[in-house]
């Protein structure tokens, strides 16, 4: 009776034990490899750890997170500030050109000068400063989305190209 229910089924007991210990072996392997694991483990969360409780370690948590959250509103206020810096730049003259120039054929030196500034829709003057004998005469111009609405000299017309061109160039 003792091997009656392997001996019905025409199953060798030998051969269950043979397959039950190598299901042994298997799980024997497979311990040994999760107890290395674990034990990687532990030591990295030692090395974590060190000179940490669970207070001091969440107290360094939170300083990290506030830090992060100053740096965010800190990002924030920057990027106000330059949006704020980019309306002021695209009504300042930053566009710019000067042409020198002798006003008249005794005049050496190239004294006068035609000085175009405008604004990023190119709008703005063109100041004309004419050097002669007797004294210095300035006259100024209104330019207006790159045009005139007074006659311009070459001179004029030469500085106001320069400085409508001055960044389609670059």
């Amino acid at each position: 009776m003792e091997g009656g229910i392997f001996d019905a089924l025409g199953i060798d007991a030998g051969i269950i034990l043979i397959i039950l210990m190598i299901i042994m072996v298997i799980m024997i392997v497979y311990m040994v490899k999760l107890s290395f694991k674990m034990t990687r483990f532990l030591k990295k969360y030692k090395i974590f750890m060190r000179g940490q409780d669970g207070a001091s370690l969440e107290k360094s948590f939170m300083h990290s997170f506030n830090e992060l959250d100053k740096l965010i509103e800190s990002n924030r206020n920057h990027m106000e500030e330059i949006k704020h810096i980019k309306e002021i730049q695209a009504i300042t003259l930053n566009k710019t050109a000067i042409v020198k120039y002798d006003a008249f054929k005794e005049m050496g030196g190239k004294l006068s000068f035609a000085l175009a500034m405008l604004d990023a829709e190119n709008s703005g003057f063109v100041l004309n400063a004419i050097h002669s004998r007797e004294g210095c005469y300035t006259y100024i111009k209104e330019i207006v989305k790159g045009e005139s609405y007074i006659v311009l000299g070459e001179e004029e017309k030469e500085a106001l190209r320069q400085a409508v061109n001055m960044h389609n160039e670059m």
